[in-house]
């Protein structure tokens, strides 16, 4: 176990590094002392991108992980279950009735809507029979695609579908200086994840054992709905929406780490930073110099993850 860490230890670091390096411009990290215009390019271009990739990696993963617990079920994420899908209505139409609305408003829109999308999606999951598992996730999809063709649709009759797809299509190109900073609110997410850790531990073993240990469940429930919201409203406004992270990440840590939930978390939300920055790196130098966004190699990289811990799965039982 100490080995896997030491791994995603050093996975990361090199992978921010060489994420500072790569790009159209000739670069290197020797060349910031002596050049000013190499100095300015790591501050307004390189070191932004990076950031918000690990931000948004380390984000979505903890939401992933938060909303399996609150759903009882280890097959849906933000994605999944309509909570990117309801975040990006908000954004549209926030975009629609104040068209000169600021990035902040857009995000308090999208955090309502994906609030109220994600609160129906378990309330109606509870519901499901405990016994099929699958059924929740396949509701899930169900759900979010309907919300995603209403946006769809909306954005069709408002000319605006250019605009839904930048949405939802998840990538990096036009993080600058200046306009990822809302992300830094993702790192508040994590650390206030791990400050409820224990508490999150309890919620996953449902409403009675929860009640039965003096736990106010409905709060923490509350809790968590809030976090998942923010943190996939955030992620939709400013880079997009970015599937599977949230899904495979947790999955993968847990099979490694088991289920205590406070020392797994931070593990969580460094592999999930490592995913999307390694992710990132691979569409920017797979066609360079143009790119690949990150939802594309993430759609691709996730899927393959996830059949993979479908197919591990079925194999131990």
């Amino acid at each position: 176990m100490p080995s896997a860490r030491l791994v995603v230890a050093t996975s990361m670091a090199g992978l921010f590094a060489l994420s500072l390096c790569v790009g159209v411009d000739d670069f290197s990290l020797e060349k910031i002392f002596a050049d000013a215009a190499a100095l300015e390019l790591l501050l307004v271009s390189r070191l932004p991108r990076t950031l918000a990739a690990v931000l948004a990696g380390a984000g979505l993963a903890i939401a992933g992980l938060v909303l399996q617990i609150l759903a009882r079920n280890r097959f849906v994420e933000p994605t999944m279950t309509g909570t990117g899908q309801s975040a990006a209505l908000g954004i549209l139409a926030a975009t629609m009735l104040f068209p000169s609305a600021s990035i902040g408003v857009k995000t308090l829109a999208a955090s309502a809507t994906a609030l109220a999308g994600t609160s129906v999606f378990l309330s109606i999951a509870h519901r499901l029979p405990p016994t099929q598992p699958f059924l929740i996730p396949l509701f899930g999809l169900v759900y979010g695609g309907v919300i995603g063709a209403a946006v769809t649709f909306i954005a069709w009759q408002a000319d605006l579908l250019q605009y839904v797809d930048i949405w939802t299509n998840g990538e990096f190109s036009g993080v600058l200086r200046g306009r990822y900073e809302l992300l830094w609110i993702l790192a508040a997410m994590v650390a206030l994840a791990w400050w409820i850790a224990d508490r999150l531990t309890i919620v996953s073993m449902g409403r009675e054992v929860s009640v039965g240990l003096g736990l106010n469940y409905q709060r923490i429930v509350q809790l968590g709905l809030v976090m998942v919201a923010v943190i996939s409203s955030l992620a939709v406004v400013v880079v997009g929406m970015i599937p599977f992270v949230g899904l495979v990440v947790p999955n993968l840590v847990s099979r490694l780490m088991g289920d205590n939930l406070r020392s797994a978390l931070p593990w969580v939300a460094v592999s999930g930073a490592a995913l999307v920055l390694a992710c990132d790196i691979v569409g920017r130098v797979i066609r360079y110099p143009y790119e690949i966004p990150v939802g594309t190699v993430l759609g691709v990289v996730g899927s393959g993850l996830f059949l993979w811990i479908l197919f591990g799965r079925t194999e131990r039982a």
